[in-house]
């Protein structure tokens, strides 16, 4: 049976964040390469609808500040031939109800993860979301081309490397100072003696949240490191990412911009766990830097506001020799 015929609209839904849904990315350009008579339509909050409007691969985005009400007239006009929930949660159950129509969901393995961060028994599969995302649409018959993620830059958000101090214009290290949630960050100390021990400039990169903590690090890190937290719009600081030499990052949104860009990684992992299946998705490049063995880790497949142990051993004992120039 060709499951695929007859495929002319396609609704995928991804509500959330930057990094979940850089991830579908090559779901989006493999479904339009391989089924291209289908037009494919994005679900999300309007938060991050910026990082699907430059996407040559989907027709149409549909934000949502608050609720799914807010657009689902718009939904039913479209009359959808399949919807692909990639976000599996009860607001895109609401949505496949309210529009009835033939739909595929991503299957997000809660227990699996629940067993792990609770008893650290390690049921999850060894395969990265992305290849997980992929499993939705294989009865379609699509498949995946190996080409990683994705990231468009809005032409007006490329930004010049004179926007920069002088000594950045030959190339810099890209810091990604912050995450989502504390416990996935390594501690403003830490960070200021990792940025001592890199060679050449060092960018630190972060949101409007993170800027005072970047202050601490450039005032205490000297002129090589600038801090650039706050002071440029998501795309511009993908397109900072785009001309890094190499990026240091948390588990967090830009860790998956850096991928799309093939740089080379180094990602540091506290309370979350690689065996989550959300590192970099770059293949056989890239470096993982984490502290193994801690009975308390992973304490959480997202985060906490402070260590619930109290020593937050997974960052504060961060090798901070791996990140010398001549380790990296």
């Amino acid at each position: 049976m060709n499951l695929n015929k007859g495929l002319k609209k396609i609704l995928v839904i991804r509500f959330s964040s930057i990094g979940d849904i850089v991830l579908t990315t090559p779901l989006l350009r493999c479904l339009k390469k391989q089924l291209p008579d289908a037009e494919l339509h994005y679900l999300t909050k309007k938060t991050f609808a910026e990082l699907l409007l430059h996407n040559p691969y989907v027709s149409k985005v549909h934000p949502i500040d608050k609720e799914v009400e807010e657009v689902l007239p718009a939904l039913k006009s479209e009359s959808f031939d399949l919807i692909i929930d990639l976000h599996h949660n009860i607001r895109s159950a609401q949505v496949k109800m309210k529009l009835g129509k033939p739909s595929k969901s991503f299957r997000k393995l809660n227990i699996q993860k629940w067993l792990l961060v609770n008893f650290k028994i390690n049921l999850m599969p060894r395969i990265h979301i992305v290849d997980r995302y992929m499993e939705t649409v294989a009865q379609l018959g699509v498949k995946n081309d190996g080409q990683g993620l994705d990231f468009f830059i809005a032409p007006g958000d490329e930004v010049a490397l004179t926007a920069l101090p002088p000594a950045f214009a030959q190339g810099y290290t890209g810091f990604v100072i912050g995450a989502k949630h504390f416990t996935k960050q390594l501690p403003a100390e830490k960070i200021i003696s990792i940025c001592k021990k890199i060679k050449g400039p060092v960018l630190l990169l972060g949101g409007k949240e993170d800027a005072a903590k970047g202050d601490q690090i450039a005032s205490a890190g000297g002129e090589q490191v600038y801090n650039a937290c706050g002071k440029f719009r998501l795309g511009q600081s993908a397109s900072l990412v785009k001309q890094a030499r190499r990026i240091i990052t948390h588990d967090t949104g830009l860790m998956h911009v850096a991928a799309a860009f093939k740089k080379e990684i180094i990602s540091v992992w506290g309370s979350t766990v690689p065996e989550f299946g959300m590192v970099p998705y770059l293949g056989e490049t890239g470096k993982i830097v984490e502290v193994k063995d801690l009975s308390c880790r992973p304490c959480s497949k997202i985060g906490y506001e402070k260590c619930p142990k109290g020593h937050f051993k997974c960052m504060n004992n961060i090798d901070e020799s791996l990140f010398a120039e001549d380790r990296l």
